[in-house]
C-alpha cells in the first residue's frame, strides 16, 4: 500500500510543487505515494466561499471557521479513515526525526494548512487534529510546514532513496548531528581530506566520524545530547 496524502488548503497550486521533482518526484510519478491537494474554500456554504470569521473576543486578523473545516476534513478523511489528521501550527510540538519515522510506516496523512490567525480551537478538538511545528517561527501559512514534513516522510519511503543506508547515518538518527564529508579533490585551498579518511583504516574512520559527531552536537545543538551520554574518547 502506498503513502497517501490528502492536503487541505486555500492554495492547491503550490503543491507538488518541490515535491514534484528529483527524488519525491520520480516516487509520485511511479505511485510510491500520493498527493491530493483540496480546495478548502468548496466546502463553504455561501456564494463568496467564505472561510474566516473575526475572531470571539475580539483582536486583530481572521480566524478559520470549524463548520467550513470540519466538512473538508470529513471528505478527505471519512470514517474509518486510519491515517492521523495533522495541523501545521507554530503552536504544535516539533516534528522530529523519530515522529517522520512513524508517519513514513504508517498509510499517510491528512495535513490541515492553517492560514490568518489560526483555527478555531473547538475544530482542533472535534476532528482530534494533532498540531506539528516545523520550527520556532512563523509563516505565512501551512502549505510551506506541509511541504517540509512531506518531503522529509517520503524521502524515507521504501524504495525512493537508492540506498536504504544513506537514511539512517544522518543528523538526528543516532540523537546526535551528522559527521563533516569530503571528496576529491584531495586537497582544495590549501584544506586537505583528514588523514584518517583515506588510511582505509574503517574501524579508525568510523571513531573518528563518531567524534566528529559528538564535538558538533556539542558545540550546536547540545540539547540533543542526554544526560549523561558517553562521548568518544
Amino acid at each position: 500500500m502506498s503513502f497517501a496524502a490528502s492536503v487541505l488548503t486555500l492554495y492547491p497550486e503550490m503543491f507538488p510543487g518541490a515535491l514534484g521533482l528529483s527524488l519525491a518526484g520520480r516516487a509520485l510519478e511511479t505511485g510510491t505515494w500520493s498527493l491530493e491537494a483540496i480546495q478548502i474554500r468548496d466546502f463553504a456554504t455561501d456564494r463568496h466561499r467564505t472561510v474566516d470569521d473575526t475572531p470571539a473576543g475580539g483582536g486583530a486578523g481572521m480566524v478559520m471557521r470549524a463548520d467550513v473545516l470540519a466538512k473538508a476534513i470529513d471528505h478527505a478523511s471519512p470514517p474509518g479513515d486510519p491515517r492521523p489528521r495533522l495541523l501545521m501550527s507554530p503552536r504544535g510540538r516539533p516534528l522530529t526525526q523519530s515522529r517522520v519515522r512513524e508517519l513514513a510506516a504508517g498509510p499517510g496523512a491528512v495535513i490541515l494548512c492553517g492560514r490568518f490567525e489560526g483555527v478555531d480551537q473547538r475544530l482542533i478538538e472535534a476532528r482530534n487534529l494533532e498540531e506539528v511545528s516545523i520550527g520556532d517561527f512563523i509563516l505565512s501559512g501551512g502549505e510551506p510546514a506541509a511541504l517540509v514534513l512531506l518531503d522529509a516522510v517520503v524521502r524515507l519511503l521504501p524504495g525512493v532513496m537508492g540506498n536504504a543506508v544513506s537514511g539512517e547515518e544522518e543528523s538526528f538518527e543516532n540523537g546526535l548531528l551528522e559527521h563533516p564529508h569530503y571528496t576529491r579533490p584531495q586537497e582544495f585551498e590549501g584544506r586537505p581530506i583528514p588523514d584518517v579518511l583515506i588510511s582505509g583504516n574503517h574501524k579508525k574512520i568510523a571513531k573518528w566520524r563518531r567524534a566528529e559527531a559528538e564535538k558538533l552536537t556539542r558545540e550546536r545543538r547540545p540539547d540533543l545530547l542526554a544526560p549523561g551520554q558517553l562521548l568518544v574518547k
